[in-house]
């Protein structure tokens, strides 16, 4: 058939879309599902870590999965309550905030003569004037609530996910017509949660203590709220390249407001920023190395992805997500272009 490389790049195509709109319309349902097989992830990698400890090794598998999925849930769920607590705070003292900003804005205006220019008057109309800290705060806030309900389910799946485990691996051998084809893709995922899951687990245990370095930081320097921003700074650092520094961006622009004073200010983004280059930089390469094999390019790509397709959480795990593609796309002959287009280094 003459037409058929054509017909099979448009059929692809219709195929890519559906699939996007499946996961933009359905987001609501996939993501905590998606959640929950992270974090499975997560405690399994952790499980084997535990069994490897004396203490632990003669600890069933189910109860230990259990106890880290609880252990994880409780301290996970009194955040969830005191980010909405904390922005209840900071929308009760915003007014402050904003009138600290106004009083140094009109500082600087009357300082360079700004304030007897009529386009300075139009610009602070539409820009200054027309913004709102507590309408986005409350914004904020309702993200929040979604954001518990969606918690509470992720738990629920996590909990059924591992009950069901030890039954998955005769379940996907009888699924398949041979033993070997059933093997391989058993194989296929036991490599998914080495690479992801060793991510995930050393990824979050390097933004905790990420999080309490920014927590004593913003301390010292007396910052409002910083146990939220601490927090904050370590849930956002698991976006790649700009969520590091968009978390340390928030509480150094609400210093400006709180104490109305520029050294101070650049002061702290100097040393949150350190902290960031440094985690960043030299402690993220040597623990996690090329764990995940991905092209910063096709990271940036991913990040811009899952980022419009499912907001902050997309971009949260647009990592690990486009790691499992590239792991799968490697595992079939069809697709393995697919993967090392997507992949940073290819094996010799």
């Amino acid at each position: 058939m003459k037409n058929a490389p054509l017909l099979n790049f448009a059929l692809a195509v219709f195929l890519a879309l559906s699939i996007g709109w499946l996961l933009y319309a359905g987001r609501a349902i996939i993501l905590p599902l998606v959640g929950a097989v992270i974090a499975v992830y997560i405690i399994i990698s952790a499980t084997d870590g535990l069994k490897r400890l004396p203490g632990f090794r003669h600890v069933s598998d189910v109860w230990l999965r259990l106890a880290i999925l609880a252990i994880f849930s409780i301290p996970f769920l009194f955040l969830v309550v005191l980010a909405s607590a904390t922005v209840r705070e900071i929308a009760e003292v915003a007014p402050i905030y904003e009138a600290n900003l106004d009083l140094l804005i009109d500082r600087a205006a009357a300082k360079y003569s700004l304030d007897k220019e009529n386009i300075w008057n139009e610009l602070r109309a539409v820009t200054i004037e027309s913004f709102d800290l507590r309408l986005i705060l409350l914004k904020v806030l309702s993200g929040f609530t979604n954001m518990s309900t969606s918690f509470l389910l992720i738990v629920i799946y996590a909990a059924f996910l591992l009950g069901e485990r030890k039954a998955f691996k005769s379940k996907v051998l009888g699924a398949f017509p041979t033993v070997e084809e059933g093997q391989k893709t058993l194989d296929l995922m036991n490599e998914i949660n080495t690479r992801v899951g060793y991510y995930l687990v050393t990824k979050t245990l390097i933004n905790v203590l990420l999080a309490v370095v920014s927590f004593v930081i913003l301390k010292l320097f007396g910052i409002d709220f910083a146990f939220f921003w601490a927090v904050v700074i370590g849930l956002l650092n698991y976006i790649p390249y700009i969520g590091s520094y968009l978390g340390v961006a928030f509480p150094v622009i609400l210093s400006l407001a709180q104490f109305v004073s520029i050294p101070l200010t650049i002061s702290l983004g100097v040393c949150l920023g350190v902290v960031q280059f440094v985690v960043g930089n030299i402690v993220e390469p040597r623990v996690i190395g090329h764990r995940v094999d991905l092209s910063p390019t096709v990271v940036l790509v991913a990040l811009s992805f899952w980022a419009a397709l499912w907001g902050i959480p997309g971009a949260i795990l647009a990592v690990p997500m486009t790691s499992v593609l590239a792991i799968i796309f490697s595992s079939f002959q069809g697709t393995q272009f697919i993967g090392r287009l997507l992949a940073d280094k290819i094996a010799k």
